[in-house]
């Protein structure tokens, strides 16, 4: 009954800490990269991470303006495009990557929590000493892990595309101060074409959580249209870090 009754109260918190886990997923909730389309430069080691009580976006392979990619469809969902890794913060610094996308949501910001989708996201899982949490964050934690048999990030980092928050806008989650959304693109005015960024990702970490990152240990891109019940399209080009 105790545990039933927290798993209510923190359900937001604790499904949104579980994005980018090294989670096990059931084998129907994991899928490889279709065949029989054009290969993705990211289907190697990448699959589809499911998120409790959502639907799944669709992530597919395609070709967009002679680039390969992978498409997202969101109709009212939210689910990952993922992979799990290990990088030590020595093993690399700069992340390299692009995507397309052709409407934004006017519903749509990673600001309001009750209408947190975007077009566009690309997340990093990072490990950590859980000790240094607060005793909330620590709680939760503990509840993600009895949940799903798998600790979740000690910090998750997002670069998003915005519909409306201005570009460098620094926003903390408010189901969960583990999540640090940095908003890169706003507004429409760069759509229907690629856009490619080259961050140091490193530099980004300190500045949203004032601490320096652990390792690496999950990427993943997102595109999602559960909160706003809309729907949202995407193009990912290849991700890299150097």
């Amino acid at each position: 009954m105790v545990l039933a009754h927290v798993v209510r109260r923190f359900a937001g918190a604790v499904a949104a800490l579980m994005l980018v886990a090294g989670c096990a997923t059931a084998p129907e909730e994991t899928r490889p990269a279709p065949t029989g389309a054009p290969a993705s430069p990211m289907a190697e080691g990448w699959a589809v991470q499911r998120l409790p009580g959502k639907r799944l976006t669709e992530y597919t392979p395609a070709v967009r303006a002679g680039l390969r990619c992978t498409q997202a469809r969101a109709d009212r969902s939210a689910s990952l495009w993922r992979r799990v890794l290990r990088l030590e913060p020595q093993a690399w610094r700069t992340l390299q990557f692009s995507w397309w996308v052709d409407a934004l949501s006017a519903d749509a910001t990673v600001a309001d929590i009750n209408r947190d989708d975007a077009s566009a996201r690309l997340v990093l899982a990072f490990d950590g000493d859980a000790r240094r949490l607060s005793a909330r964050n620590q709680m939760l934690f503990e509840l993600a892990h009895t949940l799903t048999g798998e600790p979740p990030p000690y910090a998750t980092l997002m670069y998003v595309w915005d519909a409306a928050a201005p570009v460098g806008t620094i926003i903390t989650s408010e189901r969960s101060d583990r999540i640090r959304k940095i908003v890169i693109e706003s507004g429409p005015a760069r759509l229907h074409r690629w856009q490619h960024y080259e961050r140091d990702a490193q530099a980004d970490f300190l500045a949203a959580f004032g601490e320096a990152p652990g390792a690496l240990i999950g990427l993943a891109f997102m595109t999602d249209a559960d909160n706003t019940q809309g729907r949202a399209e995407a193009c990912y080009g290849p991700a890299r870090l150097r």
